[in-house]
């Protein structure tokens, strides 16, 4: 009997998927205790089936990669190099990172970027701050301080994105949202109630309507699972970023039950707005043609207001860039972000 015990004792200790090898983790989404052979096979498989799945791609599309250094986009480039070998996609894939002109952080970074350029033999191409607004984040950071710097950075990477993007002249771009990611955004926006922006940040595909679509192959693949080679420093503007108390509240929440995470995108994808409600329309900026529901968007009203030394004027509500200008009294009432959030 206590042979019997004891076999199964050492068997319950093996796999629970090819039961030869020991358990290197166990998946919070499953609670699954497998070796770490058998996590790489899953993973990239579980990817795979969401791609297929949710049809993000088509053979001969160029694919824009958003490559930051960190850990999520440092597996989305190996990830979707691999899948696209491996399944014969067709796809021709490029590297884009943006870099915001952070000393001691975006440039360490983009020595990762450059080795996976290197590493996987994708194309990379760097877009600039200081090239496309004549500003660098440390610069704006010298000006406006640590308060809101966050906010400037995530329009004017958002932007910058989509730009680079342009110039690669791709079909989409791919970016390495996870699930903790987009259940933080559910949070934020209802926190905030943007609902126009929660009816669509749970969506695998964005910006269909926008200049080119945004696919998030990781939607459904929880931050710890994501585990590769990559730079790991925090960036140093944002360290009381207002998105860091739903990722520690989320976090709090998977210890007590693994599954919210997931629970909380669901309750994101069921939320639907009555067919009364007034939604901002999409339209294009009058100043730089991207995008916007103002007459000029936020990266052009935060622009103006960086080259006028007025940088607080996009942040909060304003009246406008010049209360006597009636061309700029259209970017009144514009509601910026919490600092850190991330736009999908």
């Amino acid at each position: 009997m206590d042979g019997t015990h004891g076999g199964e004792k050492t068997k319950s200790r093996l796999c629970s998927i090819c039961n030869q090898r020991r358990p290197a983790l166990k998946r919070p989404k499953t609670l699954q205790q497998i070796c770490r052979e058998c996590f790489y096979v899953v993973f990239e498989e579980e990817i795979h089936s969401v791609i297929v799945n949710n049809k993000l791609f088509k053979p001969g599309e160029r694919i824009a990669i958003g490559a930051s250094g960190g850990k999520d986009s440092t597996v989305l480039a190996y990830v979707m190099s691999e899948l696209n070998r491996r399944h014969n996609y067709g796809l021709d894939l490029f590297l884009l990172s943006v870099d915001e002109g952070i000393t001691g952080y975006r440039d360490d970074s983009l020595e990762t970027v450059k080795r996976n350029e290197i590493q996987y033999g994708l194309p990379l191409k760097v877009v600039s701050y200081k090239d496309l607004y004549g500003w660098t984040m440390d610069e704006i950071v010298k000006m406006i301080g640590l308060k809101n710097n966050c906010t400037f950075c995530g329009v004017f990477r958002r932007q910058a994105l989509d730009r680079g993007a342009a110039l690669l002249k791709v079909d989409k771009l791919v970016t390495g949202h996870n699930a903790d990611d987009i259940a933080e955004t559910v949070l934020l926006n209802i926190l905030r109630g943007d609902i126009a922006r929660l009816s669509r940040c749970t969506s695998i595909i964005t910006g269909e309507d926008g200049p080119i679509p945004r696919c998030k192959p990781f939607k459904y693949t929880y931050e710890k699972e994501i585990k590769l080679d990559y730079f790991s420093t925090e960036c140093i503007y944002s360290p009381n970023a207002y998105r860091g108390f739903a990722r520690e509240f989320i976090k709090d929440l998977e210890r007590i039950r693994p599954r919210a995470i997931l629970d909380i995108i669901k309750s994101g994808e069921d939320f639907r707005i009555a067919t009364s409600t007034k939604m901002p329309e999409q339209g294009t900026c009058q100043r730089c043609g991207y995008i916007s529901s103002q007459k000029w968007c936020k990266a052009c009203v935060l622009l103006e207001g960086l080259n006028r030394g007025l940088p607080k004027l996009g942040i909060g509500r304003t009246r406008g860039v010049n209360r006597n200008d009636d061309q700029h009294n259209d970017a009144k009432n514009i509601q910026s972000k919490p600092c850190g959030s991330l736009d999908f």
